[in-house]
């Protein structure tokens, strides 16, 4: 492993104020919505709404690096392409979390962290050893840990919703709720188009992976309900393994002309070009956002990345926080 480093905010901005949330000498709160690299959401989403984005880190070469600090994506994956590289990464460890979150319980802010699955990370047991840290110098301190069990354009869709909730005028209270309903009705659908990265990875047999590669075979992966992948099913090619993101989306979708549906690809121009007129040809939602997928994940998938993220279940009970 690399040097250990201290996990900075991405962007810091202008926190929300939630008029409902007091502390116990009623002073009023600043309630913070703070996350992680592996939501992956755009910069301009970052940057409208000031959020602080803890990096995951990454290591290339035996050099550390900051997902979307101190390396960005197209330099990622252009060094990712080239499988001789030796790319992993590790969860943010207690230390980063600390120096994250201590700043927010000196100045007696209230926080939310919404936290990449505990399927996939131990992210969320990180974040929990750092709270009990600063609990000990700042016991009045309000850290909620949320455990998303969502992941890159799931988690990214998330946290928006969250923030345009708080925009509009959400309550903590409210946005814990919130929170809870859209890590059970979101899902995630995902293909890569290459198994090399999973191979290596030991995620797949190389024997058994180097036989779906000659076949040209493509997984189709979903997250649980547990926040964990597993696979689909398998299909043939490109162009079928994208069909069948949106075939899955058509499938299990609700409203979604309503719907904000969340895509991501791993610097893939042309697949997500395809996905996009896809869903808006197939199911017409309201609105599409489109991220490009981190080092958090990319590590682990390479390039060929693309998924599609929806609700299951109608969120008209929260719209008047949404329009």
């Amino acid at each position: 492993m690399g040097r250990t480093l201290s996990a900075l905010p991405l962007f810091e901005g202008r926190p929300w104020s939630c008029p409902d949330d007091r502390n116990r000498n009623g002073r009023n709160l600043m309630l913070k919505i703070v996350t992680d690299s592996a939501s992956d959401l755009p910069e301009e989403i970052i940057n409208r709404y000031g959020l602080h984005v803890i990096p995951t880190p990454v290591v290339i070469d035996d050099v550390d690096y900051l997902d979307g600090k101190t390396i960005k994506t197209k330099e990622f994956y252009h060094i990712l392409d080239d499988t001789s590289r030796n790319v992993r990464t590790y969860h943010i460890n207690p230390a980063m979390f600390e120096d994250a979150f201590r700043p927010y319980a000196e100045r007696g802010d209230s926080v939310l962290y919404l936290c990449f699955s505990t399927g996939i990370a131990g992210t969320f047991n990180a974040a929990n050893i750092a709270r009990t840290n600063i609990l000990e110098d700042h016991p009045d301190f309000d850290l909620t840990i949320f455990d998303t069990k969502c992941a890159s354009a799931g988690f990214g869709l998330l946290v928006r919703k969250l923030l345009i909730m708080q925009e509009h005028g959400a309550s903590k209270e409210l946005l814990l709720e919130a929170a809870e309903f859209y890590r059970a009705h979101i899902h995630h659908v995902v293909t890569v188009n290459t198994l090399a990265y999973l191979i290596k990875g030991g995620r797949l047999s190389k024997f058994k992976g180097n036989i779906a590669e000659t076949l040209d075979m493509k997984p189709i992966l979903i997250i649980d309900a547990n926040g964990s992948l597993q696979v689909l099913k398998t299909v043939r090619g490109r162009k079928k393994s994208l069909k069948t993101l949106v075939d899955y989306a058509a499938e299990h979708s609700a409203e979604p002309e309503k719907q904000l549906f969340s895509l991501c690809h791993g610097e893939d121009e042309e697949a997500i070009h395809t996905l996009t007129e896809m869903v808006e040809e197939r199911l017409h939602p309201a609105e599409i956002m489109i991220s490009v997928v981190g080092c958090a994940i990319g590590a682990h998938t390479g390039r060929g990345i693309a998924a599609v993220c929806f609700l299951d279940a109608s969120e008209e009970k929260y719209r008047k926080y949404l329009d």
